[in-house]
Protein backbone atom coordinates (compact mmCIF):
# COMPACT_ATOMS: atom_id res chain seq x y z
CA UNK A 1 0.00 0.00 0.00
CA UNK A 2 1.56 3.56 -1.32
CA UNK A 3 2.69 5.71 1.80
CA UNK A 4 -0.35 8.08 1.52
CA UNK A 5 -2.65 5.04 2.94
CA UNK A 6 -0.59 3.99 5.37
CA UNK A 7 0.24 7.70 7.00
CA UNK A 8 -3.26 7.88 8.49
CA UNK A 9 -2.53 11.45 9.94
CA UNK A 10 -1.66 12.66 6.52
CA UNK A 11 -4.80 11.27 5.07
CA UNK A 12 -7.03 13.10 7.94
CA UNK A 13 -5.40 16.22 7.08
CA UNK A 14 -5.93 15.39 3.48
CA UNK A 15 -9.71 14.93 4.03
CA UNK A 16 -9.96 18.24 6.58
CA UNK A 17 -8.13 20.35 3.51
CA UNK A 18 -10.87 19.52 0.63
CA UNK A 19 -13.92 19.63 2.56
CA UNK A 20 -12.69 22.85 4.16
CA UNK A 21 -11.82 24.56 0.93
CA UNK A 22 -14.67 22.60 -1.55
CA UNK A 23 -17.08 20.33 0.19
CA UNK A 24 -18.34 22.89 2.90
CA UNK A 25 -18.96 25.71 -0.16
CA UNK A 26 -20.58 22.79 -2.22
CA UNK A 27 -22.85 21.74 0.58
CA UNK A 28 -23.62 25.64 1.60
CA UNK A 29 -25.17 26.36 -2.09
CA UNK A 30 -27.60 24.48 -0.90
CA UNK A 31 -27.86 24.24 3.21
CA UNK A 32 -26.07 27.08 5.45
CA UNK A 33 -23.91 25.13 7.92
CA UNK A 34 -24.11 26.95 11.11
CA UNK A 35 -22.69 26.09 14.92
CA UNK A 36 -26.57 24.90 15.33
CA UNK A 37 -26.10 22.25 12.33
CA UNK A 38 -26.14 18.82 13.06
CA UNK A 39 -23.76 16.89 11.02
CA UNK A 40 -23.01 12.84 10.59
CA UNK A 41 -20.16 11.08 8.29
CA UNK A 42 -20.62 7.42 7.49
CA UNK A 43 -17.68 5.80 6.93
CA UNK A 44 -16.03 8.71 8.96
CA UNK A 45 -12.63 6.69 9.74
CA UNK A 46 -10.51 8.57 11.47
CA UNK A 47 -12.49 11.87 11.04
CA UNK A 48 -10.87 13.78 8.76
CA UNK A 49 -13.86 15.34 6.92
CA UNK A 50 -15.96 16.15 10.41
CA UNK A 51 -12.75 18.40 11.35
CA UNK A 52 -14.20 21.71 9.16
CA UNK A 53 -17.39 21.51 10.99
CA UNK A 54 -16.19 20.30 13.78
CA UNK A 55 -13.76 24.06 14.25
CA UNK A 56 -17.54 25.44 13.34
CA UNK A 57 -18.57 24.17 16.19
CA UNK A 58 -21.23 21.99 14.81
CA UNK A 59 -22.21 18.76 16.36
CA UNK A 60 -21.00 16.15 14.96
CA UNK A 61 -20.88 12.22 14.62
CA UNK A 62 -18.64 10.46 12.99
CA UNK A 63 -19.34 6.05 12.91
CA UNK A 64 -17.50 3.84 11.33
CA UNK A 65 -16.82 -0.16 11.04
CA UNK A 66 -13.36 -0.03 11.70
CA UNK A 67 -12.51 0.11 15.33
CA UNK A 68 -8.52 1.37 14.69
CA UNK A 69 -9.88 4.01 12.69
CA UNK A 70 -11.89 5.30 14.91
CA UNK A 71 -9.30 5.09 18.01
CA UNK A 72 -7.30 7.08 15.66
CA UNK A 73 -9.77 9.32 15.27
CA UNK A 74 -10.11 9.90 19.23
CA UNK A 75 -6.55 10.92 19.26
CA UNK A 76 -6.44 13.64 16.60
CA UNK A 77 -9.18 15.29 18.00
CA UNK A 78 -8.53 14.60 22.03
CA UNK A 79 -7.43 18.34 22.70
CA UNK A 80 -9.96 20.03 19.72
CA UNK A 81 -11.57 22.92 21.60
CA UNK A 82 -15.05 21.98 20.49
CA UNK A 83 -14.41 17.87 20.84
CA UNK A 84 -17.68 17.74 23.56
CA UNK A 85 -19.42 18.04 20.51
CA UNK A 86 -18.20 15.26 18.63
CA UNK A 87 -19.02 11.82 19.20
CA UNK A 88 -17.27 8.95 17.57
CA UNK A 89 -19.04 5.59 17.15
CA UNK A 90 -17.36 2.19 15.99
CA UNK A 91 -20.82 0.09 14.66
CA UNK A 92 -22.65 -1.15 11.77
CA UNK A 93 -25.03 1.76 10.68
CA UNK A 94 -27.70 -0.86 10.68
CA UNK A 95 -27.56 -1.75 14.57
CA UNK A 96 -27.53 1.89 15.55
CA UNK A 97 -30.46 2.28 17.70
CA UNK A 98 -30.65 5.59 18.89
CA UNK A 99 -33.43 8.29 17.51
CA UNK A 100 -30.71 10.57 15.84
CA UNK A 101 -32.11 12.96 13.04
CA UNK A 102 -29.24 15.24 11.38
CA UNK A 103 -29.22 18.21 9.21
CA UNK A 104 -26.20 17.22 7.02
CA UNK A 105 -25.11 13.89 6.29
CA UNK A 106 -21.61 12.84 4.50
CA UNK A 107 -21.10 9.86 2.76
CA UNK A 108 -17.32 10.83 0.81
CA UNK A 109 -15.83 7.92 -0.99
CA UNK A 110 -18.11 5.60 0.83
CA UNK A 111 -21.21 4.71 -1.53
CA UNK A 112 -18.67 2.56 -3.28
CA UNK A 113 -17.79 0.03 -1.11
CA UNK A 114 -21.19 -0.29 0.41
CA UNK A 115 -23.27 -3.84 -0.52
CA UNK A 116 -27.11 -3.72 -1.53
CA UNK A 117 -27.09 0.08 -1.74
CA UNK A 118 -30.78 -0.10 -2.86
CA UNK A 119 -31.18 -1.19 0.81
CA UNK A 120 -28.26 1.50 2.40
CA UNK A 121 -29.72 4.37 0.89
CA UNK A 122 -33.74 3.74 1.88
CA UNK A 123 -32.39 3.33 5.68
CA UNK A 124 -30.46 6.47 5.34
CA UNK A 125 -33.23 8.76 5.23
CA UNK A 126 -34.33 7.50 8.85
CA UNK A 127 -31.46 9.78 10.01
CA UNK A 128 -31.83 12.38 7.71
CA UNK A 129 -34.08 15.86 9.23
CA UNK A 130 -37.06 17.11 7.16
CA UNK A 131 -35.02 20.21 5.16
CA UNK A 132 -31.94 17.88 5.63
CA UNK A 133 -29.41 17.30 2.80
CA UNK A 134 -26.68 14.16 2.22
CA UNK A 135 -23.43 15.14 0.63
CA UNK A 136 -22.87 12.01 -1.43
CA UNK A 137 -18.77 11.85 -3.45
CA UNK A 138 -17.68 8.80 -5.05
CA UNK A 139 -15.40 7.68 -7.99
CA UNK A 140 -17.74 5.95 -10.71
CA UNK A 141 -16.54 2.77 -11.46
CA UNK A 142 -15.21 3.28 -14.75
CA UNK A 143 -13.25 5.70 -14.36
CA UNK A 144 -9.24 5.24 -14.69
CA UNK A 145 -8.76 3.87 -10.75
CA UNK A 146 -12.29 3.82 -10.11
CA UNK A 147 -11.19 0.08 -8.73
CA UNK A 148 -9.22 1.81 -6.27
CA UNK A 149 -5.90 -0.07 -7.21
CA UNK A 150 -3.67 2.60 -6.39
CA UNK A 151 -4.04 0.94 -2.97
CA UNK A 152 -1.58 -2.04 -4.22
CA UNK A 153 1.99 -2.01 -3.11
CA UNK A 154 3.76 -2.48 -6.76
CA UNK A 155 3.62 -1.36 -10.33
CA UNK A 156 0.07 -2.26 -10.44
CA UNK A 157 -1.09 0.56 -8.91
CA UNK A 158 0.01 3.12 -11.43
CA UNK A 159 -2.06 0.90 -14.23
CA UNK A 160 -5.53 2.67 -15.13
CA UNK A 161 -8.29 0.64 -16.24
CA UNK A 162 -7.01 -2.55 -14.20
CA UNK A 163 -9.72 -2.99 -12.64
CA UNK A 164 -11.96 -3.33 -15.79
CA UNK A 165 -10.59 -7.00 -16.94
CA UNK A 166 -12.98 -9.67 -16.01
CA UNK A 167 -12.51 -10.76 -12.13
CA UNK A 168 -10.48 -14.25 -12.73
CA UNK A 169 -7.96 -12.31 -14.52
CA UNK A 170 -8.24 -9.30 -12.28
CA UNK A 171 -7.87 -11.78 -9.24
CA UNK A 172 -5.14 -13.90 -10.99
CA UNK A 173 -2.92 -10.74 -12.07
CA UNK A 174 -2.79 -9.32 -8.58
CA UNK A 175 -2.01 -12.16 -7.10
CA UNK A 176 0.36 -13.25 -9.82
CA UNK A 177 2.20 -9.58 -9.12
CA UNK A 178 2.81 -10.28 -5.40
CA UNK A 179 -0.09 -8.64 -3.56
CA UNK A 180 -1.02 -9.64 -0.56
CA UNK A 181 -4.32 -11.53 0.29
CA UNK A 182 -5.67 -8.85 2.21
CA UNK A 183 -5.39 -6.14 -0.75
CA UNK A 184 -6.64 -8.54 -3.57
CA UNK A 185 -10.18 -9.17 -1.02
CA UNK A 186 -10.50 -5.44 -0.81
CA UNK A 187 -10.05 -4.89 -4.89
CA UNK A 188 -12.22 -7.67 -5.86
CA UNK A 189 -14.92 -6.39 -3.11
CA UNK A 190 -14.64 -3.09 -4.57
CA UNK A 191 -15.01 -4.27 -8.17
CA UNK A 192 -18.10 -6.46 -6.85
CA UNK A 193 -19.65 -2.97 -5.35
CA UNK A 194 -18.56 -0.07 -7.71
CA UNK A 195 -21.45 2.18 -8.77
CA UNK A 196 -21.83 3.90 -12.14
CA UNK A 197 -23.27 7.45 -12.18
CA UNK A 198 -27.03 6.32 -13.79
CA UNK A 199 -27.09 3.08 -11.28
CA UNK A 200 -26.62 5.89 -8.77
CA UNK A 201 -29.27 7.94 -9.72
CA UNK A 202 -31.84 5.77 -10.85
CA UNK A 203 -31.79 4.32 -6.50
CA UNK A 204 -31.73 7.90 -5.64
CA UNK A 205 -35.09 7.83 -7.14
CA UNK A 206 -36.92 5.91 -5.14
CA UNK A 207 -36.35 7.87 -1.73
CA UNK A 208 -34.73 11.55 -3.01
CA UNK A 209 -34.71 14.52 -4.86
CA UNK A 210 -31.44 15.80 -6.39
CA UNK A 211 -30.38 19.55 -5.94
CA UNK A 212 -26.82 19.44 -7.06
CA UNK A 213 -25.18 17.34 -9.46
CA UNK A 214 -21.40 18.26 -10.56
CA UNK A 215 -19.18 15.92 -12.06
CA UNK A 216 -15.36 16.78 -11.82
CA UNK A 217 -12.48 15.48 -14.39
CA UNK A 218 -10.16 16.26 -11.92
CA UNK A 219 -10.80 15.93 -8.47
CA UNK A 220 -10.55 18.65 -5.77
CA UNK A 221 -8.89 16.12 -3.79
CA UNK A 222 -6.15 15.78 -6.15
CA UNK A 223 -5.42 20.13 -4.90
CA UNK A 224 -4.02 18.32 -1.49
CA UNK A 225 -2.45 15.66 -3.20
CA UNK A 226 -1.42 16.00 -6.82
CA UNK A 227 -1.27 19.73 -6.88
CA UNK A 228 -3.70 19.66 -9.67
CA UNK A 229 -6.30 22.07 -9.87
CA UNK A 230 -9.40 20.98 -9.85
CA UNK A 231 -11.81 20.66 -13.39
CA UNK A 232 -15.32 19.85 -14.47
CA UNK A 233 -16.53 18.08 -16.59
CA UNK A 234 -17.87 20.02 -19.28
CA UNK A 235 -20.89 20.41 -19.41
CA UNK A 236 -21.95 18.35 -22.69
CA UNK A 237 -19.84 15.84 -21.60
CA UNK A 238 -21.71 15.68 -18.22
CA UNK A 239 -24.79 14.10 -20.01
CA UNK A 240 -23.95 11.58 -22.15
CA UNK A 241 -24.97 8.32 -20.61
CA UNK A 242 -22.57 5.67 -19.79
CA UNK A 243 -19.38 7.43 -21.39
CA UNK A 244 -19.55 10.16 -18.68
CA UNK A 245 -18.42 7.35 -15.91
CA UNK A 246 -14.97 6.83 -17.90
CA UNK A 247 -13.65 10.77 -17.68
CA UNK A 248 -15.36 11.58 -14.09
CA UNK A 249 -13.06 11.03 -11.60
CA UNK A 250 -15.48 11.70 -8.72
CA UNK A 251 -19.23 13.03 -8.98
CA UNK A 252 -20.53 15.37 -6.27
CA UNK A 253 -24.20 15.34 -5.23
CA UNK A 254 -26.60 17.26 -2.95
CA UNK A 255 -30.19 15.53 -2.09
CA UNK A 256 -32.86 15.90 0.08
CA UNK A 257 -35.74 13.51 1.10
CA UNK A 258 -38.80 12.84 -1.33
CA UNK A 259 -41.94 14.81 -0.11
CA UNK A 260 -44.51 12.50 1.06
Amino acid sequence: MQERHKNRKQYFDEQAYTTEKYVIPYIQKQYEITSASRILEIGCGEGGNLKPFLDRACSCVGIDLNEKQIENAKEFFKDHINVSKLELIFEDIYNVKRDFQFDVIMLRDVIEHIHNQEKFMKFLTRFLSDNGIVFFAFPPWQNPFGGHQQICEGKLSKIPFLHLLPTSCYSSLLSKCGENKETIQELLEIKETGITIERFEKILKENYVIKKRDLFFINPNYEIKFNLKPRKVFSILQNIPYFRNYYTTVAYYLVMKKEL
